[in-house]
């Protein structure tokens, strides 16, 4: 951290809004350094198996504290806050949020992209696809999943009655986080600028990825009604302008440009600064994200990876296109670990008790909360730990959730050198999972090849700063190749034989198949909710009634 330059030229700032905590940080845009920064953590709500929501005002305000706490912390080391020029925005995709444009008010809580409840909806839309004619992934580029928001924005569309009231009055605006923080920071219900950028519109499974405009033909498919979707613009350029002084100390930043807009993956890619075709780079997070940038060549995969929208750095530049592999639970492992298992006290207890251990002593987990992601693509699948003996402790099941990370990131990384073919020599990585030593070596032994990591890991952050910077009317931040700053780098080099990696993964995929189709897709929606209605079938009832009774009746000895 700089302390005590009062003058250090122009600064921008970033909002880092992921699944589990909100930042904002600030950067300086000559030197790319990283000044000051808070953050929050958030709370995700499970109503019920598989849903996962968070509430969307809580966002909000996490964003407005941050802001004012980094704020705080600049004035205290003598740094001018009027220096910052531009806000970028970095946020988690496919979350859906459906929000009142007249009052600013949620009409529903943000389904995150992890929840599960639309798996029966995937079910039945599928079967809507011809079998000869996939539109919906060869406009999209992205397979029929619960992952995506289209088809949680159409569960909500039909299941909730506040939902579907306030679209038939022309009150409800849809849009991913993103949307959401940059209409609220721009004055909300008076005047907030309501849209998205091209890679966060890519992950609603709405939005074409080679026309660059949101497709009639998938809106009517999934029954979203266009009128609801935000104005979709280049990842840099000025959206509008900051109008939250009511909610900032003397408003510090009334008047900044908002100028950046790119989904956390997608910002991660500016940031490691992988520019050039083949770059690639990998995220730890709530999630892991593999992308490589395949340039102005839209890739698709053979091997169960995603084609989507990488950047697009200005109105008038040229779209850049990325294979991405996604793998749902990454961090979110070792937080489970820590609140619902009580193995660790903190997250980053993970580390010392993977060392103490030193082995999984043949525990392999699959932690497949939320189905498996790439290249599966296979809902049905749960979470397992096998291979346990009385030997087994905590010790043993930490390094085991470890090598769980590392693992899937080996299947990512083999279908996406498949695709490419020509296989990446080195792994750039970032997140903030990767300041654990023992999994980046880890990564590096069952990968064999060389991990390397910034030493600086917010990425993702920068990205935002660097497109927000760079924007047309902001120009503070050249993304010129000459001018970007150098980035020294932390290596973690292969320690074990190849053979051994192989073998401990070879098991790990034998666990992988163990963990496949425990589940079905018949969810119903929580008949306590008054918000919530499901159109069952009358038969259902009187059927389901008849059995219970007949239950009954035969429990009881009645004839």
């Amino acid at each position: 951290m700089a302390a005590g330059k009062a003058n250090l030229g122009p600064l921008v700032g970033a909002v880092d809004q992921g699944t589990s905590s909100t930042r904002f940080l600030v950067f300086n845009s000559k030197t790319a350094e990283l000044l000051s920064h808070h953050q929050v953590e958030l709370e995700q709500k499970f109503p019920k198996e598989g849903w996962v929501e968070q509430d969307p005002k809580e966002i909000l305000q996490s964003v407005y504290e941050c802001i004012e706490r980094t704020c705080d912390k600049l004035t205290e080391l003598n740094i001018d806050i009027s220096s910052i020029k531009a806000i970028g925005v970095s946020n988690q995709r496919e979350t859906t949020i459906i929000w009142d444009k007249y009052t600013g008010e949620p009409l529903y809580n943000a389904v995150v992209w992890l929840d599960l409840r639309t798996q029966g909806t995937v079910e039945t839309l599928s079967k809507r696809i011809p079998g000869n004619n996939n539109f919906v992934k060869s406009k999209t580029g992205l397979p029929l999943s619960t992952y995506f928001s289209a088809v949680k924005l159409h569960w909500i569309l039909e299941n909730v009655r506040k939902v579907k009231k306030a679209v038939e009055e022309e009150r409800a605006l849809f849009g991913t986080v993103d949307s959401w923080l940059i209409w609220s920071l721009t004055g909300g219900p008076n005047g907030g600028v309501h849209c998205t950028d091209v890679t966060n519109a890519s992950r609603t499974m709405l939005f074409n990825i080679h026309s660059l405009e949101w497709d009639v033909e998938l809106c009517e498919f999934f029954e979203v009604p266009m009128t609801i979707l935000p104005n979709i613009r280049s990842s840099s350029e000025i959206y509008g302008l900051m109008k939250i002084s009511h909610s900032l100390k003397a408003g510090a930043l009334e008047g900044v440009p908002l100028s950046g807009c790119l989904g956390d993956q997608s910002a991660a890619l500016v940031g490691q600064m992988c520019f050039q075709d083949g770059q690639a780079k990998n995220t730890y997070g709530t999630g892991c994200f593999l992308l490589c940038n395949t340039g102005q060549k839209c890739v698709f995969s053979d091997h169960g990876l995603l084609t989507t929208v990488a950047y697009k750095l200005g109105r008038d530049k040229p779209v850049c296109y990325a294979l991405e592999g996604s793998v749902a639970i990454a961090g979110a492992v070792i937080r489970w670990l820590r609140d619902n298992l009580g193995i660790l006290k903190t997250s980053e207890e993970i580390e010392k008790l993977a060392k103490e251990a030193g082995t999984s002593y043949g525990c392999y987990f699959v932690p497949a909360f939320s189905g498996l992601y790439a290249p599966y693509w296979e809902p049905s699948a749960r979470g397992i730990i096998c291979g346990l003996t009385q030997f087994t402790s905590k010790q043993h099941i930490a390094f085991a959730a470890l090598e769980a990370v590392c693992f899937q990131t080996k299947e990512i990384l083999d279908a996406m050198n498949k695709d490419c073919g020509i296989p990446l020599t080195h792994l750039q990585v970032d997140g903030g999972m990767t300041n654990n030593k023992i999994l980046m070596q880890l990564q590096a032994d069952i990968l064999y090849i060389p991990v390397v990591k910034p030493s600086m890991p917010e990425t993702t952050a920068l990205g935002a700063a660097m497109a927000a910077g760079a924007a047309e009317g902001v120009g503070v931040w050249s993304l010129e190749p000459e001018d970007l700053s150098a980035v020294t780098m932390e290596r973690f080099e292969p320690q074990i034989n190849p053979e051994e990696s192989e073998i401990r993964y070879a098991i790990w995929k034998k666990a992988v198949q163990k963990s496949m189709g425990w589940a079905t897709g018949q969810t119903s929606p929580n008949a306590g909710d008054p918000n919530i209605f499901c159109s069952v079938p009358l038969g259902f009832f009187i059927v389901s009634s008849m059995v219970m009774l007949i239950g009954a009746r035969y429990i009881s000895g009645i004839p």
